[in-house]
């Protein structure tokens, strides 16, 4: 376990670290999520291991500290962890980053495009959405006040979130999770979607085949980025379907 301190006070960004050669690889999890759990697994896989790995818990998640201080935008995210990375002595990175962790891994590359070399987007969110009271992630979340969310609804979505989810999402600070969905679903100025679209490095995003086609795919595809389905997975690819999420990736960092 390697840690650095990312913000004024002093809290910490922490990661576990597998030794290997560069180009370094950092491994981004989801909102509520943690990426040792969701990582280990597949940066290990033959066709992975190798290359020094960085499987980094976002602030106020997993085992990073969990300031009730920090805004939790998508930028906040992106410029901690910027400063980890570089206390890690990190440039020109492999980033693999799913879900929410995509997003702030599309800003992290647009604000700090020295850190990136890379970029595999797991099912990330591109575009704003809407907050829905009832749904499940992000938007259910988002769907509360702070404090409505603190004082107890996050017990209702503990009881949505299930076994796995909730594994993780109970290590989480409160105030943390629900500002990351907040900003989550509010999105950024441009959008993720036009950021992503206007980075110049390798960018290749993965979805799950049983989603059908991908919104706004042929656009992707023509500013470069590679859209790539992957078979028998549900949003959680690197869980769902190890073998091919690792076979999608080392061809998109081939």
């Amino acid at each position: 376990m390697h840690s650095a301190a990312v913000t004024t006070e002093g809290d910490r960004i922490r990661w576990v670290e597998l030794p290997g050669r560069d180009p370094a690889r950092v491994y981004v999890h989801g909102l509520g999520a943690t990426s040792p759990a969701y990582f280990t697994e597949t940066a290990v896989h033959p066709l992975l291991a190798g290359h020094r790995s960085l499987l980094v818990d976002l602030l106020g998640h997993g085992h990073s500290d969990r300031p009730t201080t920090f805004a939790y935008t998508l930028e906040d995210h992106a410029d901690a962890l910027a400063a980890a990375l570089r206390a890690a002595k990190v440039t020109a990175a492999e980033v693999v980053a799913h879900s929410m962790g995509g997003s702030v891994a599309v800003v992290l590359a647009a604000r700090h495009p020295e850190l990136v070399s890379r970029l595999v987007l797991v099912d990330a969110n591109l575009d704003p959405l809407a907050p829905e009271p009832g749904a499940l992630g992000s938007r259910g979340i988002a769907a509360y006040g702070e404090e409505e969310f603190v004082a107890g609804g996050w017990r209702e979505v503990r009881d949505r979130a299930g076994e796995l989810w909730w594994s993780t999402m109970r290590l989480a600070g409160r105030e943390a999770l629900h500002r990351s969905a907040v900003h989550l679903v509010r999105g950024t100025t441009p959008t993720m979607r036009d950021l992503l679209l206007g980075l110049t490095v390798p960018r290749t995003f993965l979805y799950p085949e049983a989603d059908g086609a991908f919104p706004g795919a042929e656009a992707l595809e023509a500013a470069g980025v590679r859209v790539v389905p992957v078979p028998d997975c549900g949003h959680n690819i690197m869980l769902d379907n190890p073998e091919g999420f690792a076979h999608a990736t080392a061809k998109a960092l081939a």
